[in-house]
């Protein structure tokens, strides 16, 4: 027998509709992973690990239910179907069950999206770009400790196949660098981090880079206040500013929709934030850390308008929630269950971080939240955070220890974003700046 992942899928298929599924589909991922930890110029964690992961969907009319095993081991296929089939002969019926009828005829890959490197970095390289960011790090003046630096090296092989003809493959590379340390003595102490993951290493930032910009912000986190309560401008630095693009993936999910349970369910066609503000979800995005040629269902990605000068445009939906809405599909279905915008984006706008900030006399920028107190129904926001003060249109003293709250419907309408976007993450956004918002502080 065959030991391609394709052909054994199929096989799997195959034996679930002789065995009475009316539809079917599989999805298989076999993942590598090697990474190390270096602390104090000492190896502190050295980690190789590989999983796998196979989910079996099966439909009885509307009744469905979903398996799961570590392996893709034929012995085990029978058992499999025999256990699929048994949970979906008990549930009960789901009238918007089904496969996506927008699900692609055919096999699909990656070409295009350039997701695979060929670099392979072993032990030795792992540990030297840890080493290598560490040691900058901890060369920073008032650096005086370090939690670790990490760098790790990652493969996926990604499978997908459905009864209605649909066969899809992908493997997707990674490669990443980080750092943790601490500035200052005792109870002064404060800790701050820089990393970087990439698809493609010639793509990653440079360890030792990493390694000064985390020494910096640590030093720069010493001694900070509590700032005033009351009513002032708060401006999100990019690597928490994609935290507000997370709100709105949330609001925007058709389950979410489809319960009624999201503060915008009733703002289709509306202006939810300022003229001229595009958000997208583009998982067709080149090298993107979350990048994907097909969704959950088979269905090909394209790019998603989620937001266009300011109006709502689309919910993110997968077969379930479309039907639900009577809406067609969009390709957003996740093997969770439920859609997702992984490579979401805020096109950027036209003023520079500094222009940005510059008629601010009194604000808050903020460069890490902590908690979550988001009501997904009400878009009421609360929010613990760190930073600096804002004084004249200047970074000024850190502050810390103050909560940030208001409702993501307001926030989003005066939100003003720079022009600073760069793509780290699988959800990313530039600077962004939003006036009015309450501060807890002393």
């Amino acid at each position: 027998m065959s030991t391609d992942p394709l052909d054994l899928i199929g096989t799997l298929i195959a034996k679930a509709r002789a065995a009475g599924a009316d539809a079917v589909d599989a999805a298989y991922s076999a993942r590598t992973a090697h990474g190390v930890q270096i602390r104090n110029g000492k190896t502190e964690d050295l980690e190789r690990s590989e999983t796998f992961d196979l989910g079996l969907r099966v439909f009885l009319g509307r009744q469905s239910a979903t398996v799961s095993a570590t392996s893709l081991d034929p012995a085990r296929f029978d058992a499999l179907v025999d256990q699929a089939l048994a949970m979906a002969r008990v549930l009960p019926e789901d009238p918007y069950a089904g496969l996506s009828p927008q699900a692609e005829h055919g096999f699909v890959d990656a070409a295009g999206l350039d997701l695979l490197d060929t670099a392979r970095p072993d032990t030795a390289a792992l540990m030297d770009r840890a080493r290598t960011a560490e040691d900058a790090a901890l060369a920073v003046t008032g650096v005086t400790n370090s939690s670790g630096g990490s760098a790790s090296f990652g493969l996926a092989d990604i499978v997908l196949m459905t009864s209605a003809g649909f066969s899809g493959r992908y493997a997707r590379s990674s490669h990443s660098v980080s750092v943790s340390v601490l500035a200052g003595q005792g109870t002064g102490m404060q800790r701050d981090y820089d990393y970087d993951a990439t698809v493609h290493l010639s793509d990653l930032a440079d360890a030792a880079t990493i390694g000064r910009s985390a020494g910096e912000k640590a030093v720069a986190r010493l001694n900070p206040t509590r700032p005033r309560t009351g009513s002032l401008p708060v401006v999100y630095d990019p690597r928490v500013s994609s935290s507000l693009l997370g709100h709105l993936a949330g609001a925007v999910n058709g389950s979410a929709i489809a319960r009624g349970t999201s503060f915008l369910k009733e703002k289709m066609g509306q202006r939810i934030l300022p003229e001229g503000v595009d958000i997208l979800d583009d998982p067709t995005r080149v090298r993107g850390l979350s990048s994907h040629p097909f969704d959950g269902e088979g269905v090909r990605c394209g790019e998603l308008v989620i937001v266009r000068d300011g109006v709502l445009t689309n919910w993110a939906l997968d077969s379930r929630s479309a039907r639900q809405l009577g809406l067609p599909g969009n390709g957003r279905a996740s093997r969770g269950g439920s859609p997702s915008l992984a490579s979401l984006y805020a096109r950027p706008g036209a003023p520079t971080p500094a222009e940005l900030m510059a008629d601010i006399q009194e604000g808050i920028y903020v460069t890490e939240l902590m908690g979550s107190a988001i009501n997904g129904l009400t878009g009421d926001y609360s929010r613990g955070a760190s930073g600096f003060m804002i004084r004249g249109g200047m970074l000024a003293e850190p502050v810390a220890e103050l909560t940030i709250a208001g409702n993501l419907n307001d926030m989003f309408a005066r939100l003003i974003l720079a022009n600073d976007l760069v793509f780290r993450r699988g959800i990313n956004a530039p600077t962004i700046r939003i006036d009015d918002m309450m501060i807890a502080g002393s």
